[in-house]
């Protein structure tokens, strides 16, 4: 039975949309890596670690330690905003970001303004594979994950900051190439940046990322995130997040919420 060209012009269509949404899942499941708090095991690191970064190194195993349980029953402002640069699609959500006390992260969105596409496929997206990201664990910046060479130490908004260079020991999805910024007087985080060494698809060229922190109440409280990806049929995709209001809650006082599969 032979097509007429219409059908087949449909059928070329919805391949390609198909291809698209594919290649964009491992975009979100990727990206998403780098919304969830990154810390370091206790494990022996005397393998990787030279003399300049041991002491950098065993503040920040210390200060992640308190980072996680801090960062339990709370809640905090986010507004997402995507783009698909090529399709000259743009969307924008604010959400309510909600971590409970075993560190399920859900989401209430409060609004949405944009291109539908981008909300389905990469917000909502990205919002469920953070989600899923969390809850199944995430490949951590840890000595038996990565090397820490000492670079330099530089003056952030008054503090002095020790900035690292991390490079993965081995080329997994997941694991990145770049700095650990952490401050000097609390060994917290206050930037982590770089590229992915992997793609986890064929469809995906580079991805990067840069995530700041903001220090308050001595802990490290995320605040801006921003990822790049080129991909080889849609061209360049942009994620652009900032936290705002973050407060503690209560399991008995935190507003019904969503994941990010569900995001309206």
């Amino acid at each position: 039975m032979e097509l007429n060209p219409g059908t087949l012009r449909i059928k070329k269509r919805r391949r390609f949309r198909g291809l698209q949404r594919l290649h964009l899942r491992y975009w979100f499941a990727i990206v998403a890596l780098a919304v969830v708090p990154l810390g370091l095991s206790a494990s022996d690191a005397s393998d990787v670690l030279d003399a300049d970064c041991r002491p950098i190194v065993d503040r920040y195993v210390d200060a992640t330690h308190a980072q996680e349980k801090a960062l339990r029953n709370v809640q905090m402002e986010v507004d997402i905003d995507a783009k698909l640069v090529k399709l000259q699609k743009h969307g924008r959500l604010t959400a309510l970001r909600s971590i409970s006390k075993i560190g399920r992260i859900t989401y209430k969105a409060l609004g949405f303004s944009g291109d539908t596409t981008v909300k389905q496929e990469v917000i909502a997206r990205y919002l469920a594979a953070e989600s899923e990201g969390r809850e199944n664990g995430t490949i951590s910046i840890t000595p038996d994950n990565y090397k820490f060479k000492y670079k330099n130490t530089v003056d952030w908004y008054g503090r002095q900051v020790a900035v690292l260079q991390v490079s993965p020991r081995r080329k997994a999805v997941g694991l990145f190439k770049g700095e650990l910024w952490v401050d000097s007087a609390t060994g917290m985080p206050v930037r982590e940046a770089g590229q992915f060494v992997k793609s986890p698809s064929v469809f995906l060229k580079k991805i990067a990322f840069v995530r700041d922190y903001e220090l308050a109440g001595g802990i490290a409280i995320p605040k801006h995130i921003e990822s790049t990806v080129d991909t080889r049929l849609v061209g360049r995709a942009e994620l652009d997040i900032n936290f705002s209001h973050f407060a503690k809650t209560s399991e008995e006082n935190t507003a019904p919420v969503t994941d990010g599969s569900q995001a309206q």
